[in-house]
Protein backbone atom coordinates (compact mmCIF):
# COMPACT_ATOMS: atom_id res chain seq x y z
CA UNK A 1 0.00 0.00 0.00
CA UNK A 2 1.47 3.21 -1.04
CA UNK A 3 2.09 6.27 2.05
CA UNK A 4 -0.89 8.23 0.69
CA UNK A 5 -3.32 5.56 1.42
CA UNK A 6 -1.48 4.42 4.71
CA UNK A 7 -1.39 8.28 5.85
CA UNK A 8 -5.37 8.01 4.61
CA UNK A 9 -6.06 5.20 6.82
CA UNK A 10 -4.27 6.44 9.87
CA UNK A 11 -5.58 9.91 9.99
CA UNK A 12 -9.66 8.73 9.34
CA UNK A 13 -8.77 6.03 12.10
CA UNK A 14 -7.07 8.46 14.63
CA UNK A 15 -10.05 10.73 14.11
CA UNK A 16 -12.77 8.01 14.43
CA UNK A 17 -10.78 6.74 18.09
CA UNK A 18 -10.34 10.00 19.25
CA UNK A 19 -14.02 10.48 19.16
CA UNK A 20 -15.53 7.65 19.61
CA UNK A 21 -17.47 7.88 16.33
CA UNK A 22 -18.29 4.31 15.16
CA UNK A 23 -19.42 1.07 17.21
CA UNK A 24 -20.38 -2.25 17.10
CA UNK A 25 -23.24 -2.73 14.91
CA UNK A 26 -24.10 0.85 13.40
CA UNK A 27 -25.32 1.26 10.44
CA UNK A 28 -23.30 4.23 9.02
CA UNK A 29 -25.08 6.62 5.83
CA UNK A 30 -22.53 7.99 3.88
CA UNK A 31 -23.27 11.15 2.84
CA UNK A 32 -21.72 10.83 -0.95
CA UNK A 33 -21.52 14.67 -3.13
CA UNK A 34 -19.44 13.00 -5.90
CA UNK A 35 -16.54 14.87 -4.31
CA UNK A 36 -13.29 13.69 -3.68
CA UNK A 37 -13.72 13.69 0.18
CA UNK A 38 -16.72 11.98 0.19
CA UNK A 39 -15.84 9.43 -2.26
CA UNK A 40 -12.63 8.44 -0.25
CA UNK A 41 -15.00 8.17 2.94
CA UNK A 42 -17.46 6.04 1.83
CA UNK A 43 -14.12 3.88 0.34
CA UNK A 44 -11.99 3.57 3.60
CA UNK A 45 -15.11 3.00 5.56
CA UNK A 46 -16.18 -0.37 3.72
CA UNK A 47 -12.41 -1.22 3.78
CA UNK A 48 -11.94 -0.79 7.63
CA UNK A 49 -14.72 -3.13 8.49
CA UNK A 50 -12.06 -5.47 7.02
CA UNK A 51 -9.29 -4.81 10.07
CA UNK A 52 -11.48 -3.40 12.91
CA UNK A 53 -12.43 -5.85 15.84
CA UNK A 54 -15.94 -4.46 15.45
CA UNK A 55 -18.87 -4.46 12.50
CA UNK A 56 -20.92 -2.25 11.00
CA UNK A 57 -22.91 -1.37 8.34
CA UNK A 58 -22.28 1.39 5.03
CA UNK A 59 -24.39 2.59 2.97
CA UNK A 60 -23.72 5.43 0.38
CA UNK A 61 -26.84 8.30 -0.04
CA UNK A 62 -26.68 11.09 -3.32
CA UNK A 63 -28.53 13.17 -3.38
CA UNK A 64 -28.86 15.39 -6.68
CA UNK A 65 -29.80 18.75 -6.34
CA UNK A 66 -30.96 18.95 -10.01
CA UNK A 67 -29.23 21.11 -12.05
CA UNK A 68 -29.57 18.94 -15.33
CA UNK A 69 -25.81 17.20 -14.99
CA UNK A 70 -25.78 13.59 -14.92
CA UNK A 71 -24.28 13.75 -11.84
CA UNK A 72 -26.75 10.64 -10.38
CA UNK A 73 -25.75 8.64 -13.62
CA UNK A 74 -22.31 8.96 -12.53
CA UNK A 75 -22.48 8.12 -9.24
CA UNK A 76 -25.00 5.20 -9.52
CA UNK A 77 -22.59 3.58 -12.11
CA UNK A 78 -19.76 4.22 -9.75
CA UNK A 79 -21.78 2.90 -6.77
CA UNK A 80 -22.97 -0.41 -8.75
CA UNK A 81 -19.24 -0.99 -10.10
CA UNK A 82 -17.49 -1.12 -6.90
CA UNK A 83 -20.39 -3.11 -4.90
CA UNK A 84 -21.80 -0.45 -2.80
CA UNK A 85 -25.12 -0.98 -0.60
CA UNK A 86 -26.74 2.93 -2.29
CA UNK A 87 -29.42 4.85 -2.56
CA UNK A 88 -30.13 7.74 -5.42
CA UNK A 89 -32.02 10.77 -4.32
CA UNK A 90 -33.04 13.25 -7.34
CA UNK A 91 -34.37 16.49 -6.00
CA UNK A 92 -34.64 20.17 -7.38
CA UNK A 93 -33.04 21.77 -4.48
CA UNK A 94 -30.32 23.36 -6.36
CA UNK A 95 -32.50 25.09 -9.03
CA UNK A 96 -34.56 26.82 -5.92
CA UNK A 97 -31.92 27.73 -3.70
CA UNK A 98 -30.46 29.54 -6.45
CA UNK A 99 -33.68 31.46 -7.45
CA UNK A 100 -34.36 35.25 -7.43
CA UNK A 101 -35.50 35.42 -3.78
CA UNK A 102 -31.97 33.86 -2.45
CA UNK A 103 -29.49 35.17 -4.81
CA UNK A 104 -27.19 36.05 -1.60
CA UNK A 105 -26.74 33.13 0.07
CA UNK A 106 -27.67 29.42 -2.48
CA UNK A 107 -25.12 27.21 -0.94
CA UNK A 108 -26.49 27.69 2.86
CA UNK A 109 -30.18 27.13 1.15
CA UNK A 110 -29.10 23.86 -0.83
CA UNK A 111 -27.29 22.50 1.77
CA UNK A 112 -29.70 22.54 4.75
CA UNK A 113 -32.03 20.79 2.01
CA UNK A 114 -30.33 17.86 1.32
CA UNK A 115 -29.12 17.81 5.02
CA UNK A 116 -32.90 17.87 5.73
CA UNK A 117 -33.62 14.91 2.95
CA UNK A 118 -30.68 12.86 4.35
CA UNK A 119 -31.96 13.00 8.18
CA UNK A 120 -35.31 11.57 6.95
CA UNK A 121 -33.48 8.85 4.60
CA UNK A 122 -31.47 7.89 7.86
CA UNK A 123 -34.95 7.13 9.58
CA UNK A 124 -36.41 5.25 7.04
CA UNK A 125 -33.28 3.63 6.61
CA UNK A 126 -32.35 2.92 10.28
CA UNK A 127 -29.47 4.68 10.17
CA UNK A 128 -27.79 5.60 13.48
CA UNK A 129 -24.94 7.45 11.58
CA UNK A 130 -24.60 9.94 8.78
CA UNK A 131 -21.05 10.43 8.16
CA UNK A 132 -19.87 13.56 6.13
CA UNK A 133 -17.17 13.99 4.22
CA UNK A 134 -15.61 17.37 5.58
CA UNK A 135 -11.96 17.88 6.41
CA UNK A 136 -9.21 19.56 7.99
CA UNK A 137 -9.65 22.52 5.62
CA UNK A 138 -13.52 22.46 6.03
CA UNK A 139 -13.54 23.00 9.54
CA UNK A 140 -11.14 26.06 9.39
CA UNK A 141 -12.66 27.45 6.37
CA UNK A 142 -16.00 27.51 8.05
CA UNK A 143 -14.98 28.58 11.06
CA UNK A 144 -14.02 32.02 9.57
CA UNK A 145 -17.12 32.00 7.32
CA UNK A 146 -19.20 32.26 10.45
CA UNK A 147 -16.71 34.68 12.15
CA UNK A 148 -17.19 37.13 8.63
CA UNK A 149 -20.51 36.22 7.83
CA UNK A 150 -22.54 34.46 11.01
CA UNK A 151 -20.92 36.83 13.57
CA UNK A 152 -20.30 34.04 15.76
CA UNK A 153 -17.63 31.84 16.58
CA UNK A 154 -18.21 28.35 15.47
CA UNK A 155 -16.92 25.63 13.06
CA UNK A 156 -18.21 22.17 12.07
CA UNK A 157 -17.87 19.29 14.90
CA UNK A 158 -16.65 16.40 14.34
CA UNK A 159 -19.21 14.15 16.19
CA UNK A 160 -22.68 15.77 16.68
CA UNK A 161 -25.81 14.52 18.54
CA UNK A 162 -29.37 15.34 17.19
CA UNK A 163 -33.14 14.14 18.24
CA UNK A 164 -31.70 13.09 21.98
CA UNK A 165 -28.82 10.90 20.66
CA UNK A 166 -30.76 8.86 18.13
CA UNK A 167 -28.75 9.90 15.09
CA UNK A 168 -25.13 10.96 15.19
CA UNK A 169 -23.50 12.71 12.55
CA UNK A 170 -19.17 12.08 11.82
CA UNK A 171 -16.28 13.69 10.53
CA UNK A 172 -14.37 11.04 10.27
CA UNK A 173 -12.45 12.94 8.00
CA UNK A 174 -12.20 16.04 10.26
CA UNK A 175 -8.27 15.36 10.78
CA UNK A 176 -7.00 14.93 6.70
CA UNK A 177 -6.00 17.87 4.76
CA UNK A 178 -7.84 18.16 1.44
CA UNK A 179 -4.06 17.97 0.14
CA UNK A 180 -3.40 14.58 0.87
CA UNK A 181 -7.01 13.87 0.27
CA UNK A 182 -6.58 14.70 -3.38
CA UNK A 183 -3.61 12.65 -3.92
CA UNK A 184 -5.65 9.82 -2.56
CA UNK A 185 -8.11 10.38 -5.15
CA UNK A 186 -5.54 10.79 -7.82
CA UNK A 187 -4.23 7.26 -6.44
CA UNK A 188 -7.44 5.52 -7.06
CA UNK A 189 -8.20 6.96 -10.48
CA UNK A 190 -11.94 8.02 -9.35
CA UNK A 191 -13.68 10.08 -11.91
CA UNK A 192 -14.32 13.57 -11.67
CA UNK A 193 -18.11 14.18 -10.99
CA UNK A 194 -19.55 17.86 -11.60
CA UNK A 195 -23.43 18.50 -10.20
CA UNK A 196 -23.63 21.23 -12.58
CA UNK A 197 -23.46 24.15 -9.70
CA UNK A 198 -23.69 27.20 -11.25
CA UNK A 199 -21.77 29.07 -8.15
CA UNK A 200 -19.32 26.38 -7.87
CA UNK A 201 -15.74 27.85 -7.59
CA UNK A 202 -17.09 31.58 -6.78
CA UNK A 203 -19.01 31.08 -3.40
CA UNK A 204 -17.81 33.31 -0.39
CA UNK A 205 -15.77 29.82 1.20
CA UNK A 206 -13.81 30.09 -1.97
CA UNK A 207 -12.93 33.60 -1.18
CA UNK A 208 -12.09 32.89 2.22
CA UNK A 209 -9.60 29.72 1.20
CA UNK A 210 -8.13 32.61 -1.53
CA UNK A 211 -6.88 34.73 1.78
CA UNK A 212 -6.32 31.10 3.50
CA UNK A 213 -3.84 29.99 0.88
CA UNK A 214 -2.20 32.78 0.74
CA UNK A 215 -1.57 33.01 4.38
CA UNK A 216 -0.39 29.48 4.40
CA UNK A 217 2.47 30.10 1.73
CA UNK A 218 3.62 32.82 3.70
CA UNK A 219 3.93 30.27 7.27
CA UNK A 220 3.77 26.64 6.76
CA UNK A 221 2.71 26.66 10.63
CA UNK A 222 -0.42 28.92 9.91
CA UNK A 223 -2.78 26.20 9.16
CA UNK A 224 -1.93 23.53 12.07
CA UNK A 225 -1.83 26.64 14.60
CA UNK A 226 -5.40 27.47 13.24
CA UNK A 227 -6.66 24.14 13.94
CA UNK A 228 -5.36 23.37 17.19
CA UNK A 229 -6.40 26.87 18.12
CA UNK A 230 -9.81 25.75 17.53
CA UNK A 231 -9.01 22.49 20.40
CA UNK A 232 -7.61 25.24 23.02
CA UNK A 233 -10.34 27.93 23.17
CA UNK A 234 -10.01 30.14 26.17
CA UNK A 235 -13.23 31.29 26.83
CA UNK A 236 -12.24 33.98 29.56
CA UNK A 237 -10.48 36.08 27.11
CA UNK A 238 -13.40 36.12 24.74
CA UNK A 239 -15.87 39.17 25.64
Amino acid sequence: MSRVAEEMKRLMGKGIHSRDMIGDGDHVMVAVSGGKDSLSLLWLLRERIRWVPISYRVTAVHVDPGFGADAAEQMETFFSTYGFNYRIIRSDFGPLAHGPENRENPCFLCSRLRRKTLFGLAAEMGCNKIAFGHHKDDIIETFFLNIFYGASISTMKPVQDFFAGKLRIIRPLFMVDVDLIRRYARLMGWPDINLGCPTAGSSKREEIKTVLHRLYRSNKKIKGNIFHALQNVKADYLL
